[in-house]
C-alpha cells in the first residue's frame, strides 16, 4: 500500500492481520529510504559547497594577479599599441572577475548555502546606497540618475542582498542607456508590497524577448555591443524571490525599459 502511495497507484483496500503486517514492513521501508535520501542530500549538498569554495578560492588569486599585473604594465612607458593590449587585458580580466563572483553568489544562493536574513528594513536607505554606488559609473557615460528619497518605507527583506539584487537592475540600466540618457528610481507603497520602479531611457527590450531576460546568461541580439555577461537580472530575481517578493518589466523596444520590483511590506 505504501508502495502504491508513493507510486501514485493507491486505492482503498480492506485490512487484514497479513495485510496490516505487510504494511508495517513496507513502512519499514519507506523510512529506510527516506532516511538514506536524505543522507545522499546532505552528502550532495556538502560536496557543492565544497566545489563553489574551491572555485572561489582557486580563481580568486590568478585573477588578481593578472589584474596587478596589468596595472604595473600599464604604468610603463610602452608604445600606444601595446598600452591598448594592457587595457583590453585588464578589462577581460575586470568581466571575468565579475563573472565568476556572480556565479559564485547565484550558485550559492540556489544550493542554500547563504541564506536570506529577513528584517524590517528601510527601503530608502538601501536605495540610497545603491544610488551613491553606481554614480560614478553613470557620470562616465554623462547619465543622470535621478531618486527623490521620502520618507522611510520598511520592508522585509535582507539589506545586503536587496542592494545586490537593486544594484544589478540599476547597473543594468546605465549599460544599455545612451549618454546623456535619464534614470529614474522611484518609489510606491501598496497594503502589502513597496514597489520599486527603475525606468530608464534606453534600447528597450522586445515583447517577444520579455519572457527571457531573467534567465541565466540571457542576452539580448540588440545588446550584443555593450558590456556584460547576462547574469545580473537573473541573480537579482533569485534574490527577490526568495525573500517572498517578485519582479516584471514593461519595456517597448526603442522606448526604454521600467524594471519594477515588489518587495513584501513590514
Amino acid at each position: 500500500m505504501v508502495r502504491n502511495a508513493t507510486e501514485g497507484c493507491f486505492q482503498e483496500e480492506e485490512f487484514t492481520e497479513s495485510r496490516i503486517s505487510k504494511l508495517e514492513s513496507d513502512m519499514a521501508e519507506f523510512f529506510k529510504r527516506s532516511s538514506l535520501s536524505s543522507k545522499n542530500l546532505e552528502a550532495e549538498h556538502l560536496n557543492i559547497k565544497s566545489l563553489i569554495a574551491d572555485i572561489s578560492h582557486q580563481t580568486k588569486t590568478p585573477i588578481s594577479n593578472i589584474m596587478l599585473y596589468s596595472e604595473l604594465l600599464g604604468e610603463k612607458n610602452l608604445p600606444e599599441d601595446c598600452q591598448e593590449l594592457v587595457r583590453q587585458v585588464t578589462k577581460q580580466s575586470e568581466k571575468l572577475d565579475f563573472l565568476i563572483r556572480s556565479l559564485v553568489k547565484t550558485s550559492r544562493l540556489e544550493s542554500g548555502i547563504i541564506s536570506i536574513n529577513i528584517s524590517r528594513q528601510n527601503v530608502m536607505t538601501v536605495i540610497q546606497r545603491v544610488v551613491d554606488e553606481i554614480r560614478a559609473n553613470a557620470e562616465k557615460k554623462q547619465i543622470a540618475v535621478e531618486f527623490e528619497r521620502r520618507e522611510a518605507l520598511f520592508s522585509q527583506i535582507d539589506a545586503r542582498w536587496t542592494e545586490e539584487a537593486i544594484y544589478n537592475i540599476v547597473d543594468n540600466a546605465v549599460k544599455y542607456t545612451p549618454h546623456g540618457g535619464t534614470i529614474r528610481i522611484t518609489v510606491s507603497e501598496y497594503e502589502m508590497f513597496v514597489r520599486i520602479d527603475i525606468a530608464d531611457n534606453g534600447m528597450g527590450i522586445a515583447e517577444a524577448e520579455q519572457a527571457n531576460i531573467f534567465g541565466r546568461f540571457y542576452r539580448s541580439p540588440n545588446a550584443s555591443g555593450e558590456e556584460g555577461v547576462g547574469i545580473g537580472l537573473y541573480l537579482a530575481r533569485q534574490i527577490v524571490r526568495a525573500e517572498g517578493g517578485y519582479m516584471k518589466v514593461i519595456s517597448e523596444l526603442g522606448r526604454g525599459a521600467t524594471f519594477s520590483v515588489y518587495l513584501r511590506k513590514g
